[in-house]
């Protein structure tokens, strides 16, 4: 499935190196098209304020759509 850009989407793992987890929402900013592999995607993730605190680069695969029936909640970014 390819994504839209600027769409939000749920990252289907954790990415510990940012301090992201499962189920956080990132906003899709550019498609990575691979010949012979997994497309990619980068995304930007956003406080609850909507400051920029991670840009990333995943695998198609590490991603999933919101569905309608999902509810966003606020958690606490752990500072490692």
């Amino acid at each position: 499935m390819r994504y839209r850009l600027f769409r939000e989407v749920v990252l289907k793992k954790d990415i510990p190196a940012k301090n992201l987890i499962k189920g956080d929402v990132a906003t899709v900013v550019e498609y990575h098209p691979v010949s012979d592999g997994e497309d990619g995607y980068s995304l930007e993730v956003f406080n609850a304020l909507g400051n920029t605190i991670a840009v990333i680069t995943v695998e198609e695969s590490a991603i999933e759509s919101l569905t309608e029936n999902e509810v966003l909640s606020v958690r606490e970014l752990a500072v490692v």
